[in-house]
């Protein structure tokens, strides 16, 4: 395949949470940062904004390459292709001083599934471990790595997560959750949806594909690319959110879904979101706080060797500071 008509889909997941050192949460917001500043750093990640949407709780960007999501102490940026997030950090601590009242890191977690073309990327992000080298020296040393590998297959997951304080007290927590499911080798007929030869917008991709089903009663913001790509974001009045990505092309076809709803199961959801877009393969990764209504789903996940058509692969489990975390890789086997 021809470089030139390659695109790397896996997503760079960076999340920062901040906080005071006082604890007096209240006196701080990351949404008082402006948004040309916001505008100003992303050009640091290598991606522009599309588009915006917004409620009392939480701030939703639709990227040239993905999302950005920004709460009141929490900082999401989520970018494919070639994008370079962990430039962005050094501008967004400076403009988290200057602008929102918050004066600590609380955590640090950056993720990434195993990339297609790694040698395509910009040089610290052709290895994972290169990519810790520059974590570490941000956060000066204090962060741990991790990598997750299916049994199976070649797909394996990376994390790099960071507690640079004292453990802060339940008091000061809400409950956190957050899903996410990387999908590849997908359904080339679900994928011809997301492109502008079947779909005329990108209103008419989601309609089709019934993606607005998987979490009614969110605010869609959806966009449809030239020639083909999805990007859409999704807000709810709790400062709930979801995000889902398509890179259509079959050669290095993937999806990724990802959501902070809380559910006592996520089962059904998952299912809904292997069916409609049918991949090969998958990997799920799930976080949970202490006092997350979610916590079941870690047990549950354990046991769940088959999902419909998909058959679990291996499954690993870890605890972090304030979270535990639970990944699986799951492939289809045959009819």
């Amino acid at each position: 395949m021809a470089t030139e008509d390659f695109f790397e889909g896996a997503e760079k997941l960076l999340e920062i949470w901040f906080g005071r050192q006082d604890g007096k949460f209240e006196n701080g917001d990351l949404r008082k940062i402006p948004r040309k500043k916001y505008e100003d750093l992303l050009k640091a990640a290598c991606c522009e904004v599309i588009s915006y949407t917004s409620n009392d709780k939480i701030d939703a960007y639709v990227l040239s390459e993905s999302s950005m999501f920004v709460t009141k102490r929490r900082f999401i940026l989520k970018t494919c292709g070639t994008t370079t997030p962990i430039e962005c950090i050094k501008p967004l601590l400076l403009n988290v001083h200057e602008f929102t009242g918050f004066d600590e890191v609380e955590d640090v977690f950056y993720s990434r599934k195993n990339f297609e073309r790694p040698e395509l990327q910009k040089d610290t992000y052709r290895n994972f471990k290169l990519e810790i080298e520059s974590l570490d020296i941000m956060f000066k040393g204090t962060g741990v790595a991790r990598c997750m590998c299916s049994s199976k297959t070649d797909d394996s997951w990376y994390l790099y997560a960071l507690h640079p304080v004292e453990c802060f007290g339940k008091e000061k927590q809400k409950p956190d959750q957050t899903l996410e499911i990387l999908m590849t080798n997908l359904d080339p007929d679900v994928m011809q949806i997301f492109t502008k030869e079947q779909s005329a917008n990108a209103s008419q991709a989601t309609q089709d594909s019934g993606k607005s089903e998987l979490l009614p009663n969110m605010e869609i913001d959806d966009f449809l690319f030239e020639p083909c790509g999805y990007s859409m974001n999704g807000i709810a009045k709790e400062g709930h959110y979801m995000t889902i990505h398509i890179t259509p092309q079959q050669e290095f076809s993937f999806v990724s879904f990802e959501t902070n709803v809380p559910q006592s199961s996520y089962k059904e959801l998952i299912l809904k979101v292997l069916k409609t877009f049918q991949p090969e393969k998958c990997v799920l990764t799930m976080f949970t706080n202490e006092i997350s209504p979610s916590n079941s789903n870690h047990k549950e996940f354990k046991y769940l060797t088959h999902l419909g058509e998909w058959q679990q692969d291996s499954n690993r489990t870890c605890s972090l500071k304030n979270h535990d975390l639970t990944v699986s890789f799951y492939s289809k086997y045959p009819s």
